[in-house]
């Protein structure tokens, strides 16, 4: 297993950190020094420990446990979406849901909701529902997809979380906490690293830098799978289908579709 060297998290800036003045204390072990005001980060750290996260991370996937990449922030939403797909893991990177992991039962129902609707939409159930009803149920649909879209098929609770930025994601970090959950996670230094197992400092905001740590990440966990990624994104039977003409044109349906097919005749 390779993981990126201190060289390349140079050229993509993960040693970039806040202002001095938006600096947490706690990060200090993790810091440098100064230039210009800004933090800078201690990339022989950084290095260090993205490794060890790194091997955490590909033993977790070799014992077929649930990791959860979550990333909210929206200029990094479809990265962490590509690398968890990528390496056949589940996320989240849009909203998270208060309860996702300390009240699961009810977010199962949840989810259950959303299979419901997509085996509908698969079937053609609603060939001759009127437009209002449409709507509505596109409606219901797209709201389930983007906040519970990359978790749909999960089966059991989760065991890992991968969270890019601990201040944005700090209610996901308490829920991991008080039910026992590792937490790896992408920390910034205004961040506090208190109560996570496996931080990896390293700039949050910067597209290249975070895209740089995702991709090791996401190398490892395949290098655990034995280059087998399970497919763990795919409908229950492997595409969604289109519903027909008639019924897309007056309303807009859902974008979010995985793997779209060719569509049916009229």
């Amino acid at each position: 297993m390779t993981t990126p060297e201190i060289k390349d998290l140079l050229e993509a800036g993960v040693h970039l950190g806040h202002q001095r003045k938006k600096w947490n204390p706690k990060m200090e072990q993790y810091i440098y020094g100064d230039k210009n005001g800004a933090c800078i980060i201690n990339l022989v750290k950084t290095s260090e420990l993205l490794e060890k996260a790194c091997i955490f991370l590909k033993e977790a996937a070799a014992q077929k446990k649930n990791i959860i990449f979550v990333g909210t922030k929206r200029h990094i939403s479809e990265i962490v979406k590509e690398e968890a797909v990528r390496c056949g893991t589940y996320y989240i990177n849009r909203r998270w849901l208060g309860g996702l992991l300390t009240n699961f039962d009810t977010i199962r129902q949840r989810l259950n909701r959303l299979r419901e609707l997509e085996e509908m939409q698969e079937t053609g159930t609603l060939a001759h529902t009127n437009k209002k009803e449409l709507s509505v149920f596109n409606k219901e649909l797209e709201k389930l997809q983007k906040t519970l879209g990359g978790i749909k098929n999960m089966r059991g609770k989760a065991d890992i979380l991968f969270v890019i930025d601990q201040q944005k994601e700090e209610i996901a970090i308490k829920e991991a906490q008080a039910i026992g959950l590792k937490v790896v996670a992408v920390i910034d230094t205004n961040c506090d690293p208190q109560g996570i197992d496996y931080p990896i400092p390293g700039n949050d905001d910067s597209i290249r830098s975070v895209k740089l740590i995702i991709g090791a990440v996401a190398d490892a966990i395949i290098e655990g799978h034995e280059g087998k990624v399970p497919d763990v994104h795919k409908s229950k039977n492997g595409y969604v289908k289109k519903l027909p003409n008639i019924i897309q044109q007056p309303v807009k349906t859902v974008q979010e579709i995985s793997v779209p097919i060719e569509q049916e005749s009229a």
